[in-house]
């Protein structure tokens, strides 16, 4: 059973009596990265936790190599850059079991002039959609299945070779191979562990079909929940491979001759009470009404989203005819 995020409470016990010295205060990114900092744990129950702490606005106005990118109507050169307050939010405090006495808490970022929500951040843009959702009386539930890479190399030896010319963990196909994949148990089930342990519900892990590549299934959540899960997790995947002197890759497709990388998403509504919306009892047709509707705005919106599927330019490396 996976433990529960901490109170509030519960963590200025902690940092009180030394087990925790260490908060990150962290929000992703554009690119569905953590950026934040690392406070002392005297520093934020004194001075940060009632009134957060600010960060340069930049960081949601970048590129993939955090370069800052000019056009932007919230940051840019020509608007000029100031700060956010990243404000914690309470709900998300974890206890990070693969990181020395340290916590983390995700953020929600506000406009210090005026106290309200940056509306362009990517926690407050989810918020928005699942409000919108709500108002229509149901509540969207998401579940994930996020694959990677496992090599050999550490992130500096990648780094050395260009990321060229890298040792996947295994030489072989291993989907679904049990002998083979224990051969990265290593790795893998310390990355099931620790999330686990730090309150992020970790179904089953399972190679995939390319050389070295596993997917970690993580236990289905409200929108927002899974969001966050899904940041740390990936987060925690490259952390600890890096513990191990390895290196993990989560890119669409990170080599040409190798079967590509995906981010599996099941979704569905939920009523307010808790009930699946797109159950029901009546069998005379092959899909409940709203399923099909639902079903209908995926597809009318599959083109339009693919800047959501796909963002980068790797992305594109994967849609090419009899490419996984």
């Amino acid at each position: 059973m996976a433990h529960r995020p901490m109170t509030r409470d519960e963590l200025a016990a902690a940092i009180n009596s030394g087990v925790i010295d260490t908060v990150i205060m962290a929000f992703p990114d554009m690119q569905g990265r953590m950026v934040g900092k690392r406070m002392t744990g005297w520093f934020f129950l004194q001075d940060v936790a009632d009134h957060g702490t600010e960060n340069c606005n930049y960081l949601i106005a970048t590129d993939m190599d955090d370069t800052a990118l000019p056009g932007f109507a919230f940051a840019s050169y020509d608007q000029g850059y100031g700060d956010m307050v990243a404000m914690p939010d309470w709900d998300t405090i974890r206890v990070l079991p693969w990181q020395k006495n340290t916590v983390l808490i995700l953020c929600d970022l506000s406009d210090p002039r005026t106290s309200s929500r940056v509306a362009v951040s990517p926690r407050q843009i989810l918020r928005d959609q699942v409000s919108v959702v709500q108002q229509a009386g149901f509540v969207p539930m998401i579940g994930s299945e996020i694959e990677f890479y496992l090599f050999h190399e550490s992130y500096r030896e990648a780094f050395e070779k260009e990321y060229r010319g890298l040792s996947p963990h295994s030489p072989w196909m291993q989907d679904y191979q049990i002998v083979q994949t224990t051969f990265d148990e290593y790795v893998i089930g310390d990355i099931r562990r620790n999330l686990d342990e730090c309150g992020i519900p970790v179904e089953c892990s399972k190679g995939e079909a390319g050389r070295g590549q596993h997917e970690v299934n993580l236990r289905y959540a409200a929108a927002l929940e899974m969001a966050d899960r899904n940041l740390i997790y990936k987060s925690a995947a490259k952390e600890i491979a890096a513990s191990h002197g390895r290196s993990v890759s989560f890119m669409a497709k990170w080599n040409s001759s190798e079967t590509g990388s995906s981010c599996h998403v099941h979704s569905s509504l939920w009523t307010q009470d808790g009930t699946p919306a797109f159950a029901s009892s009546d069998t005379s047709t092959a899909l409940p009404e709203l399923f099909q509707h639902y079903l209908a705005g995926l597809l009318a919106t599959a083109r339009d989203f693919s800047l959501l599927w796909a963002p980068t330019v790797n992305s594109y490396r994967r849609f090419q005819p009899g490419s996984w």
